[in-house]
This record gives C-alpha cells, structure tokens and sequence, in this order.
C-alpha cells in the first residue's frame, strides 16, 4: 500500500467487513497509546539524564516566572 493516497487507504477500508473495520480501528487506536508512551517514556528518560547532569533547576513558580522574565 505504499504511495496510496489518503482517499485509497479509505477507500479500501470502507470496503471491509464491519468486523474487520471495527478490529482495524483497535489496532490503529491502541498503537497509537503505545506511541504515546513511548515518546512519554523517552521524554522521562531525558528528563533523568538532565537531571542527572546538572541541567535542571528547582524553585517555586515565583522563581520561574522571575528567571523567565529575564
């Protein structure tokens, strides 16, 4: 299917039987969750390694709200 268009892949899914469809759109949403929790994860993971580094700062919202006014 590579090079279909937008208007292809649907039609195409619109021509599966309801059963198929309805399996389709639990694949596609639950692929889209692990997605998100991958990119989840690696956002956590670098937030660790700055930390581990040095490079994040503590403080209040006063004090964030100060330095970004900087």
């Amino acid at each position: 299917m590579k090079g279909a268009t937008f208007d292809n892949v649907i039609e195409i899914i619109e021509s599966l039987p309801e059963e198929q469809r309805e399996s389709l759109i639990e694949i596609v949403k639950k692929r889209i969750i692990e997605e998100r929790r991958n990119r989840l994860a690696q956002s956590i993971k670098e937030a660790k390694e700055e930390y581990m580094r040095g490079e994040v700062g503590q403080g209040t919202v006063d004090d964030l709200m100060r330095e970004l006014s900087k």
